[in-house]
């Protein structure tokens, strides 16, 4: 069993900054990638960023230059930092891992999510 959670969001107003973070917890031998994805009310859930474990990155076009991910493989956490903050990056953000358990299963797996809101 693998529970992933995340903490951070919270409402900001446009031009503000957030810093999201994840940390994963159970059966973990290992993690390959983690990432971060959000989903608005109405739409698909779509990729904010990846990092591997070798630390190589990805970013939606959308966020390049404004948000930053990083990883703590000793604490198996991931985080988001978030900087000018747009409107439209208000969305429900959700943590993600691809990760081996001790018993050799691999798997993604999804935590709950956390609530980003940016409005004046």
């Amino acid at each position: 069993q693998v529970q992933l959670v995340e903490s951070g969001g919270g409402l900001v107003q446009p031009g503000g900054s957030l810093r999201l973070s994840c940390a994963a917890s159970g059966s973990i031998f290992s993690i390959y990638t983690m990432g971060w994805y959000r989903q608005a009310p109405g739409k698909q859930r779509d990729l904010v960023a990846t990092i591997t474990s070798a630390a190589g990155t990805n970013y939606a076009d959308s966020v390049k230059g404004r948000f930053t991910i990083s990883r703590d493989n000793a604490k198996n956490t991931v985080h988001l930092q978030m900087n000018s903050l747009k409107p439209e990056d208000t969305a429900v953000y959700y943590c993600n891992a691809h990760i081996l358990q001790f018993n050799f299963r691999s798997d993604n797996y999804w935590g709950q999510g956390t609530q980003v809101i940016v409005s004046s």
